[in-house]
């Protein structure tokens, strides 16, 4: 009987080899350059197209003559292009990257299609941080938007923090079910807390309300380099993380036996993600579903192995929320929409149709 046993535990064994032997499958350099001409086509589209159309070539012109540092010729539209259009770009292009890989990893990690940055409750802490900096005007001498970032880094952390604590008091192995519920329950307190701060906001309440539908209007240069400095950061230890989480694909306890410590790497990628999502809300505000579902829609294109997954949703969301900013400023031009209420609405319709096609296929 002990060869049969033996038998039984090798192929029980073997599972596991083969999905950590996946792991190390990751793009080729078409695949990447695919990834990266779309989402340079859908820059280029965003800079050309808005309430004044300007022509591609007048916009490889004058970056050209910025670069050079040649002076610009007149008519040419290039304040338009080089301080507003290409930092709002910039920034909604890091913002959607940002915000889709942590979904991405999310999903991952917790092992619910359903799970994101917004599932643990870090987004909602994050947004009543930058809520409180704007109504007690909070800012650090020299930076203009460095007292809501602060904020709304601390709140997120904090509300990391209060979440798991929260759930290791339920349970000692921070199960995947109870972070979820404990992260659920957390939103709800922290929207109405946000309601209160909204009621006696006075003055800032237009602010506010604008702020928390999400917005890259009026971005800067220096925003799109705080966004890339916490992106390459934040994201460098997501990536890192690739294996692990096609690990937790096959379940904690397998995980675990296979030599991965699962409470580090929840904390360390949890961690991650608070600090990638506090920033991203500070500057652009809450801006929803990007996180949820963008990873799906690339996740019929990889596949499920997370070698593939995180990098292609960096160019994803970049993509997608870059095509929601185009509709947010043209649709009903000369008003703009807010961000945040274009990736619902269009988020909301995909994710239906993702659910469907999902429970169709099994």
């Amino acid at each position: 009987m002990r060869p049969d046993l033996n038998k039984q535990r090798e192929g029980a064994k073997a599972p596991s080899r083969h999905i950590l032997r996946k792991s190390s499958e990751g793009f080729g350099p078409g695949a990447y350059a695919a990834f990266i001409i779309v989402m340079l086509a859908a820059m280029a589209l965003c800079i050309c197209v808005g309430s004044v159309t300007i022509p591609l070539k007048t916009i490889v012109s004058v970056i050209w003559r910025a670069v050079k540092g040649l002076p610009q010729i007149p008519g040419t539209s290039s304040s338009i292009i080089l301080s507003v259009r290409i930092p709002r770009v910039l920034c909604v292009a890091l913002s959607g990257a940002a915000l889709s890989l942590c979904g991405a990893a999310m999903q991952g990690l917790l092992k619910n299609p359903l799970a994101d940055g917004s599932t643990l409750g870090v987004s909602s802490g994050a947004a009543l941080g930058a809520c409180l900096a704007i109504a007690l005007e909070i800012t650090l001498p020299g930076f203009p938007f460095a007292g809501t970032m602060v904020m709304a880094m601390a709140f997120a952390f904090l509300s990391l923090v209060l979440i798991l604590s929260l759930a290791y008091r339920l349970d000692y192995s921070l199960a995947t079910g109870t972070i979820i519920l404990i992260g659920v329950i957390f939103s709800m307190f922290i929207s109405s807390v946000m309601s209160l701060v909204i009621a006696f906001a006075g003055d800032h309440l237009r602010s506010i309300t604008y702020w928390t539908m999400g917005s890259l209007a009026g971005s800067s240069y220096l925003n799109a380099l705080v966004l890339l400095i916490a992106l390459v950061l934040c994201g460098s230890v997501i990536l890192l993380h690739a294996r692990e989480l096609n690990a937790f694909a096959i379940g904690e306890d397998n995980a675990r036996h296979i030599g991965v410590n699962v409470k580090r790497v929840k904390l360390t990628v949890m961690i991650t993600v608070s600090v990638l999502i506090g920033v991203c809300v500070s500057i652009g505000g809450t801006i929803a579903f990007v996180g949820l579902v963008t990873p799906h829609m690339v996740r019929m294109i990889t596949g499920p192995n997370h070698k593939r997954i995180l990098p292609a949703s960096l160019f994803g969301g970049a993509t997608f929320l870059l095509l929601c900013d185009l509709v947010a400023r043209v649709i009903v031009n000369p008003v703009e929409l807010p961000i945040g209420v274009v990736t619902s609405l269009i988020g909301a319709v995909l994710f239906v149709n993702i659910f469907y096609q999902t429970r169709s296929g099994r």
